[in-house]
């Protein structure tokens, strides 16, 4: 079987990261590369939340590779709303022989807004990117994020745009299961 990167992208706290953390709990073998977390072994990734975060990806770009070059599949749960950005990661895993399988994210816009606001203090990048959000807007860039990613499953009409009502997690949850098989 061809591994597979299965990027779960999605606005700010539709929940990529719980369906991730699940997935690859019941998925052996699979790495979870939530390029948030992995922000956070950057010095001063507190005080540049943003700038650490492209820091980063080139480092998940190679994790990425060399992992789906061994066979294994990886989910990473990671809004990436520019369309030359989601094909740097679709590239990373077809020159290694896998395959990309992207699945939009989304819930109504007022859902968002709420499990945005209800984030603090679950981890230390959590907090982070609710202050940078907080800072530049709150609402208005969680809808600005949310309407970006619409846009991106628009153009990319072969993703599935996966529902995730709020309350819903074992529901969305075994969605993502059928649409991964």
């Amino acid at each position: 079987m061809t591994a597979r990167l299965i990027h779960l992208n999605g606005p700010p706290g539709v929940g990529k990261s719980t369906l991730a953390a699940r997935w690859t709990a019941e998925h052996p073998g699979t790495l979870n590369c939530d390029i948030d977390v992995l922000r956070t072994l950057v010095g001063g990734w507190r005080e540049d939340f943003s700038g650490t975060g492209e820091l980063i990806r080139p480092v998940a770009l190679a994790m990425i590779s060399a992992y789906l070059a061994g066979g294994h599949d990886v989910v990473m749960p990671q809004l990436i709303a520019r369309a030359q950005e989601q094909e740097r990661f679709e590239h990373a895993a077809l020159s290694v022989g896998a395959r990309l399988v992207l699945v939009f994210v989304d819930a109504p816009d007022e859902s968002l807004r709420v499990r945005w606001r209800r984030r603090t203090g679950q981890d230390p990048w959590t907090a982070a990117s609710v202050a940078v959000v907080e800072a530049h807007g709150g609402d208005e860039v969680v809808d600005r994020f949310a309407g970006q990613i619409r846009e991106r499953a628009r153009a990319r009409p072969e993703a599935p745009v996966l529902m995730a009502p709020e309350g819903e997690i074992d529901a969305t949850y075994d969605a993502l299961v059928r649409l991964l098989g």
